[in-house]
């Protein structure tokens, strides 16, 4: 059983990452799990000393470690969803009668700390699952240097992202799905010439929002007040009264994690200004309107996102969402599941998928050349689908409104449905230069 990490200080840094939740799945014409290529297929790139490689697997066991930003809290959620899957697929008896066992190691928000903790999992552990740290570039060298080394994590450095060894259940890119504009296009044609939206100072965010604005312009919005705020912002009342100023109508806070974006909604509340406001994954918390000063805050806007309503709402019509929050509170009684939880339960189910075709007596070579050949994963419908063999991503999504205080989807296909609730109209875009 995983026990949070309590949080020590506030540290604004826990919104750093969140952004790049945004836009990044994949869609196709249907909906599978886990789709694997022919089976003669053969996988690239992996060294041959990998398949006598046999590290952490032992008859009864398959040791793996989740490294994460754990101090003051951060990115706490990352080993609870590794462990919560990792409980949950033992229940029913683990992976070719082999159990899953999680350790997680905190890198200390430093490139150092993330370092020594993938060397350490290179040396001891059969592969990396449900990585999430801003030092991942750190580990990725030794993954580089390592190709052998298996990690199926949600990585946020694109060189990392790009190795062959590395993995992902939602593979980060640097465009935007042309649905969800296309949509907010037909309900707010008169806001066409006056979007605005914050833009994290810093790399991912600002990759993020190049892919998001030509998006943007592509459809036919024009952007009128988009500034960067740094990572020490706590109060938005000037970057408020700037977007007044400019005429913004329609205001898109996809970049911004719940901690920021909780602080500027209730800056807009306090300026008595409210433009239509589109939120994204990120802020799709169960504590954003209490943090953002009550229901009356986020009452009417709008979100769109890649993942199903998982923290809830979707339970009843996809069961993927009960498993999920179900074995979260057996590996963390009383912890809240964010997107980090999220994002580590997917990434051990795909490393578990791989697996199972890897042999009876797995290698890493053998699970690289599994997770190889899956060319389309969903998590039973958590996610829209992916290909996490080509690292590609597409353009399912979903439209949700706040009503109430909670998060109701709107205009969407059924949850129950061949696309699990999600849109897959239009497609994925990316920038020229991307």
């Amino acid at each position: 059983m995983v026990q949070p990490v309590l949080t020590t200080s506030r540290v604004v840094a826990i919104g750093l990452a969140t952004v790049v939740a945004l836009g990044t799945l994949a869609c196709s014409s249907g909906v599978s799990s886990a789709t694997t290529a022919p089976a003669g297929e053969k996988a690239p790139d992996i060294p041959a000393s990998a398949f006598s490689n046999h590290t952490g697997v032992t008859r009864k066991t398959v040791d793996l470690a989740t490294i994460a930003t754990l101090s003051a809290g951060l990115f706490k959620g990352a080993p609870v969803g590794a462990e919560a899957y990792a409980d949950y697929v033992n229940s029913t008896g683990g992976i070719n009668g082999r159990k899953l066992v999680i350790t997680s190691d905190d890198d200390k928000f430093n490139g150092a700390g993330n370092k020594d903790a993938t060397q350490s999992a290179i040396d001891s552990d059969f592969a990396t699952v449900g990585n999430f740290s801003l030092e991942d570039n750190y580990g990725g060298v030794l993954l580089k240097a390592d190709p052998g080394m298996p990690d199926v994590s949600v990585v946020l450095d694109p060189v990392t992202n790009r190795l062959p060894n590395v993995f992902s259940p939602v593979p980060l890119n640097a465009g935007w799905e042309e649905g969800p504009i296309q949509y907010l296009k037909k309900k707010f044609p008169q806001d066409l010439h006056a979007a605005g939206a914050m833009v994290g100072a810093f790399p991912s965010a600002e990759a993020d929002w190049a892919g998001q604005k030509h998006v943007l312009e592509q459809v036919g919005f024009k952007v009128v007040y988009a500034p960067t705020y740094t990572v020490s912002t706590t109060d938005f009342t000037q970057n408020v009264i700037g977007m007044k100023n400019a005429g913004v109508k329609i205001l898109f806070l996809e970049g911004m994690s719940e901690t920021y974006a909780a602080s500027l909604l209730k800056d807009l509340v306090q300026q008595n200004y409210h433009p239509a406001v589109v939120l994204g994954s990120a802020t799709y918390t169960d504590t954003v309107a209490k943090d953002a000063g009550g229901t009356a805050a986020i009452n009417g806007d709008y979100l769109e996102m890649n993942t199903s309503l998982y923290l809830g709402q979707d339970a009843s019509d996809l069961p993927a969402v009960g498993t999920f929050l179900h074995w979260v509170h057996v590996a963390a009684p009383g912890f809240q599941p964010d997107l980090y939880t999220l994002y580590a339960w997917l990434s051990t189910e795909l490393f578990a998928q791989a697996l199972k075709h890897a042999g009876a007596d797995p290698s890493r070579g053998s699970e690289l050349r599994a997770l190889s050949k899956i060319t389309s994963f969903d998590g039973n419908g958590l996610i829209g689908p992916t290909d996490p063999a080509a690292k590609t991503i597409g353009s399912c999504y979903l439209i949700a409104r706040v009503v109430d205080g909670t998060f109701v989807r709107q205009d969407d296909p059924p949850v129950g449905g061949p696309t699990h609730g999600y849109r897959c109209d239009y497609r994925y875009i990316n920038p020229p230069s991307s």
